[in-house]
């Protein structure tokens, strides 16, 4: 449920921030009307707007799970205007909360398959929401291995989050870092997300695969999920690049004949095969 005026942000508690990153945070958002909050609801890769007051609105995904009732969390990097003004609030302060927007990951029809989640850098909390959800979902599905890499040790997010993944006998947690990023007591692997993909080599079988990270990292993914029989109707990623508005009706996000606000952000890659080379 969304609320009636669609401009109309709920206000929301910042009820925790934790430093996930050099310039990388994470706000727990509690609904400052109960109510709302209660009957708020929203589905895994939708996005929300969030806005400091006096600096305006940006997009990003909601990072936290369906699944887990009253609170949302997201997690941002402070780069321009509006994340800044959102960097200088604290613990307590108020800001607005504007969604949930666009399309979702379909992970009801991913029951009884295996998941492939492979993640890069500050595109780990899109993956989050879906891979807490499944968590939270456990039963309903097979194998579950999730394979993230960063620039360096410092460029992890959700450092707790990742032994808390890691220390689950039913997840298969295989962490990285670029060659150079890792410090001396470092105990994951060394290498490029795509390579580390390929050494891992997880069956194609039953399985479906979700890959979010920088473009570079998704360009060199992609042809290793298919030299290991994926098909593209089973792999999915999530834009959300250049969006503004979150209603289609600004056009910045507009690629071919897609509206990345309003068609997504959840895409196939049959359906990115369909899209403008550039994107």
């Amino acid at each position: 449920m969304s609320n009636k005026n669609i401009y109309l942000p709920y206000l929301m508690r910042i009820e925790k921030i934790t430093d996930e990153a050099p310039g990388v945070k994470t706000f727990r958002l509690a609904f400052e009307d109960k109510a709302e909050g209660e009957a708020f609801d929203f589905r895994a890769g939708q996005f929300a707007e969030y806005s400091a007051f006096g600096e305006g609105e940006c997009t990003f995904c909601i990072a936290s799970p369906p699944t887990r009732r009253g609170y949302v969390e997201c997690t941002f990097r402070r780069a321009g205007r509006v994340t800044t003004g959102l960097a200088k609030l604290e613990e307590g302060d108020t800001m607005g909360f504007r969604g949930p927007f666009g399309n979702s990951f379909p992970i009801e029809q991913w029951q009884g398959k295996n998941l492939l989640f492979v993640a890069g850098g500050i595109a780990l909390p899109p993956m989050r929401c879906v891979i807490e959800n499944a968590l939270d979902m456990r039963e309903k599905f097979k194998d579950i291995t999730i394979i993230y890499g960063a620039k360096s040790v410092g460029d992890l997010v959700y450092k707790e989050k990742l032994k808390e993944w890691e220390a689950r006998p039913d997840v298969n947690m295989v962490t990285t870092v670029d060659p150079g990023g890792e410090t001396p007591d470092w105990k994951g692997k060394v290498g490029f997300t795509p390579t580390v993909l390929e050494q891992v080599a997880p069956s194609s079988d039953n399985t479906v695969a979700v890959v979010c990270g920088p473009p570079v990292m998704i360009k060199f993914s992609f042809p290793v999920l298919e030299k290991l029989g994926f098909k593209d109707t089973d792999i999915y990623t999530t834009l959300e690049n250049r969006m503004k508005c979150g209603l289609g009706k600004c056009g910045r996000c507009n690629v071919g004949k897609m509206y990345v606000c309003k068609d997504g952000p959840v895409f196939t890659k049959a359906q990115l095969n369909g899209l403008p080379p550039e994107y």
